[in-house]
């Protein structure tokens, strides 16, 4: 898949008996996925957002075509793209994609390398990094300013302030 495209939402369970999707979304204002125009799959299929509503931790949708339960189900965990050049500029130097995060040096304050963004993960308790660290382990550190007090995107580099202990190696093992 094209480097180009940005993930900005996932299709879950069919909602009712007439087409419509749950949708969890990864925009600031999970209704904004609607206003993207066509989006697109792994495959290159482009699906068009009809409607779109709020429902607890989703959002509801009537996605162009799709007018029944059988074919909403089909669509289940297929993934929501949009062209990185659609997406509006980021308002302030601390404004960035989560996508822009991954491969990214992770960095000390005096600039020796610990490893390597590989993906930003959430379970429901805040953004998580996962960092491959130089000696191939991997941690999830949690992605506050507390722990990631500098990020240079244009540079590639997040210089962090882990918790104590994330990175040592635990001898117990």
């Amino acid at each position: 898949m094209s480097d180009d495209l940005v993930l900005l939402g996932i299709v879950g369970a069919p909602h009712g008996v007439r087409g419509e999707v749950r949708i969890k979304t990864f925009t600031g204002d999970p209704l904004a996925i609607g206003e993207y125009g066509p989006l697109l799959d792994e495959r290159g299929r482009s699906f068009e957002i009809e409607d779109v509503r709020p429902a607890k931790e989703v959002v509801v949708a009537r996605i162009k075509g799709v007018t029944s339960r059988e074919e909403a189900e089909a669509l289940n965990g297929v993934k929501l793209h949009v062209e990185r050049s659609r997406l509006p500029e980021a308002e302030d130097e601390d404004e960035f994609l989560q996508a822009d995060l991954i491969g990214c040096a992770v960095t000390d304050a005096e600039g020796g390398v610990l490893g390597e963004v590989r993906a930003v993960a959430n379970y429901g308790a805040g953004d998580l990094l996962d960092i491959e660290l130089t000696d191939g382990r991997s941690v999830l550190m949690p992605f506050t300013k507390a722990f990631a007090p500098r990020i240079d995107i244009a540079a590639r580099r997040i210089e962090v302030a882990p918790p104590v202990g994330l990175f040592e190696v635990d001898d117990d093992k």
